[in-house]
């Protein structure tokens, strides 16, 4: 079982090949072949990375203590694995191309019971974010060392700040986010009752602030600029990648 449980899902290989195959489209220096390389490129790396967020989850949570996350196929990559497919995965990339903001997607059900310590499990929600954070980085650092065409710095810019994005987004200490998962086990056991009665519509209400509310969002994303500037991120490069990506606009 223990093989089975470790192997590398075929699904996670084909959001790769979609990744891999935008990323080659973005070289032909075609406008519209380039534009599409963008989007493939863009919206199957954020789906790897949905991917890669949960198995850190689950990672540490095995590390931690909690075994059943093997049995549950969290750690072969495999995005039939989590909560809702399409809620998981599939709404986070409809929200991404229609609004350019990530989305928190996948949910792995971790037992925080058999978690060694308040520690232990602290470290289970922050590794999410923290995998999508190094992601970011990674790929800034790629596009400032590597020599490669101009369109696959734009794509690869675009998908940096994304991750970064959704780092800045999931660390926020709202209940439901990864950000409030670091923080509660240290907190009062009226405090956890509390956040347990606002976590499933309080994401939502972020979201619609983010999404309606305009000066929210102008504070949002320059926090995430910075930390993408802080990271090495090229500003020009993703907001051209963004404006391919949201080409319909």
């Amino acid at each position: 079982m223990r093989g089975v449980a470790n192997r590398v899902s075929p699904w996670f290989l084909v959001l790769l090949v979609v990744t891999v195959g935008g990323a080659v489209l973005t070289t032909s220096g075609t406008p519209a072949l380039l534009t599409a390389g963008i989007v493939l490129l863009v919206l199957g790396g954020w789906a790897v990375s949905l991917c890669l967020h949960e198995f850190g989850h689950a990672w540490v949570a095995l590390r931690g203590g909690d075994r059943s996350v093997r049995d549950k196929g969290y750690l072969t990559l495999d995005i039939r694995r989590y909560t809702d497919p399409v809620l998981s995965f599939g709404l986070p990339v409809v929200f991404l191309l229609l609004g350019g903001i990530p989305l928190p997607g996948g949910a792995v059900w971790i037992e925080h019971g058999a978690i060694r310590s308040r520690a232990a499990r602290s470290l289970v929600s922050l590794a999410g974010p923290a995998v999508n954070l190094v992601l970011g980085a990674a790929l800034t650092i790629a596009v400032a060392t590597v020599s490669m065409p101009v369109g696959l710095a734009v794509g690869l810019s675009c998908l940096a700040l994304i991750q970064v994005l959704a780092f800045v987004l999931n660390i926020l200490p709202v209940p439901g986010l990864d950000g409030f998962g670091v923080l509660e086990p240290y907190l009062s056991a009226p405090a956890r009752r509390l956040a347990s009665r606002v976590r499933p519509w309080a994401p939502l209400a972020l979201f619609v602030l983010l999404i309606g509310v305009p000066g929210v969002a102008a504070v949002f994303f320059d926090l995430a600029y910075a930390v993408f500037d802080a990271v090495g991120g090229d500003g020009r490069y993703a907001a051209a990648g963004y404006g391919e990506l949201l080409f319909w606009r």
